[in-house]
């Protein structure tokens, strides 16, 4: 009797209640693994011993980073400066998807620690950067030097 009784509300109930069906979180925030793709020691490093950057600041008002956007990362024990260059989330029309969520390591200047960058990046991050550049004081270009591929 109660069985019965029980089936009878579980189509009802089930109907009132929803799963959870949304894909998992691959934005730029707090504790997201990231990818060095430049030549610097402490990131060859730490990309070589399977421990990459985790994403600990986020510099723009929303806390979601997107493709240009400096970020404080932890690396080996220590807390680095980098830009990202190519994210794998959801972007606007004409912006390159990638595989993995690409970083840039930079000193305080804005002069990255490594002299190659090995992916390519996205062009418009040229424009990006040059806005960045007049603005903040920062110098971004010799970012855009060292790389040799663009998408």
């Amino acid at each position: 009797m109660i069985i019965s009784s029980f089936l009878q509300l579980l189509p009802f109930r089930s109907a009132a209640r929803t799963i959870h069906t949304t894909a998992a979180c691959s934005e730029i925030r707090k504790m997201a693994r990231l990818r060095v793709v430049d030549n610097s020691e402490i990131g060859k490093r730490a990309m070589a011993e399977g421990r990459p950057p985790k994403c600990i600041h986020v510099y723009n008002k929303r806390g979601v980073g997107m493709i240009g956007d400096k970020v404080l990362v932890a690396i080996k024990g220590q807390k680095k400066k980098g830009i990202l260059v190519g994210l794998r989330q959801f972007q606007k029309p004409k912006v390159p998807k990638f595989d993995t969520n690409n970083l840039v390591l930079i000193d305080d200047n804005g002069t990255p620690l490594g002299t190659r960058i090995h992916v390519p990046i996205p062009t418009m991050l040229r424009t990006i950067l040059k806005e960045k550049t007049q603005a903040k004081g920062a110098d971004y270009t010799k970012l855009l030097a060292i790389a040799s591929r663009f998408v």
